[in-house]
Protein backbone atom coordinates (compact mmCIF):
# COMPACT_ATOMS: atom_id res chain seq x y z
CA UNK A 1 0.00 0.00 0.00
CA UNK A 2 1.17 3.71 -0.41
CA UNK A 3 1.17 6.11 1.40
CA UNK A 4 1.08 9.61 0.56
CA UNK A 5 1.80 12.79 2.05
CA UNK A 6 -0.27 15.97 2.67
CA UNK A 7 0.64 18.89 1.53
CA UNK A 8 1.13 20.08 5.44
CA UNK A 9 3.53 16.83 5.80
CA UNK A 10 6.02 17.62 3.49
CA UNK A 11 6.19 21.70 4.29
CA UNK A 12 6.93 20.40 8.01
CA UNK A 13 8.93 17.35 7.36
CA UNK A 14 10.78 18.00 4.37
CA UNK A 15 10.97 22.18 3.91
CA UNK A 16 10.76 24.19 7.08
CA UNK A 17 13.48 23.13 8.19
CA UNK A 18 15.70 24.44 5.30
CA UNK A 19 17.53 27.96 5.11
CA UNK A 20 15.31 30.81 4.29
CA UNK A 21 17.00 31.22 1.15
CA UNK A 22 16.51 27.51 -0.62
CA UNK A 23 13.14 28.04 0.56
CA UNK A 24 12.37 30.94 -1.43
CA UNK A 25 14.37 29.66 -4.51
CA UNK A 26 11.57 26.56 -3.61
CA UNK A 27 8.51 29.18 -3.38
CA UNK A 28 10.30 30.82 -6.59
CA UNK A 29 10.56 27.78 -8.96
CA UNK A 30 6.98 25.93 -7.78
CA UNK A 31 5.58 29.77 -9.07
CA UNK A 32 7.05 29.96 -12.02
CA UNK A 33 6.04 26.35 -13.21
CA UNK A 34 2.55 26.85 -12.18
CA UNK A 35 2.55 29.86 -14.23
CA UNK A 36 3.97 28.35 -17.17
CA UNK A 37 2.34 25.25 -18.53
CA UNK A 38 3.02 23.49 -20.92
CA UNK A 39 0.98 24.90 -24.08
CA UNK A 40 2.53 28.67 -22.98
CA UNK A 41 6.19 27.67 -22.33
CA UNK A 42 8.35 29.62 -25.38
CA UNK A 43 12.06 28.61 -25.89
CA UNK A 44 14.50 31.24 -25.73
CA UNK A 45 18.19 31.56 -27.48
CA UNK A 46 19.34 32.34 -23.89
CA UNK A 47 18.75 28.66 -22.70
CA UNK A 48 21.33 27.54 -24.89
CA UNK A 49 24.19 29.81 -22.77
CA UNK A 50 27.81 28.56 -21.57
CA UNK A 51 25.85 24.79 -23.19
CA UNK A 52 29.08 23.73 -24.44
CA UNK A 53 31.08 25.37 -22.76
CA UNK A 54 33.44 22.35 -21.15
CA UNK A 55 34.65 21.42 -24.36
CA UNK A 56 36.09 24.49 -25.43
CA UNK A 57 38.17 24.37 -22.46
CA UNK A 58 41.78 24.58 -22.95
CA UNK A 59 41.41 25.34 -26.76
CA UNK A 60 42.55 28.64 -28.18
CA UNK A 61 39.73 30.24 -30.09
CA UNK A 62 42.15 31.95 -32.54
CA UNK A 63 44.36 28.90 -33.11
CA UNK A 64 41.08 27.51 -34.36
CA UNK A 65 39.35 29.65 -36.32
CA UNK A 66 42.92 29.55 -37.71
CA UNK A 67 42.95 25.91 -38.80
CA UNK A 68 39.24 26.53 -40.02
CA UNK A 69 40.34 28.64 -42.56
CA UNK A 70 43.17 26.98 -43.59
CA UNK A 71 41.08 24.20 -43.86
CA UNK A 72 39.07 26.37 -46.43
CA UNK A 73 42.08 27.02 -48.17
CA UNK A 74 42.75 23.55 -49.30
CA UNK A 75 39.54 23.06 -50.82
Amino acid sequence: MTTSLSADQIYEQQIKALPRTVRLRLLARIADDLTNTTEEKTLSIMGLHGLGAASWQGIDAQAYVNQLRDEWDHR
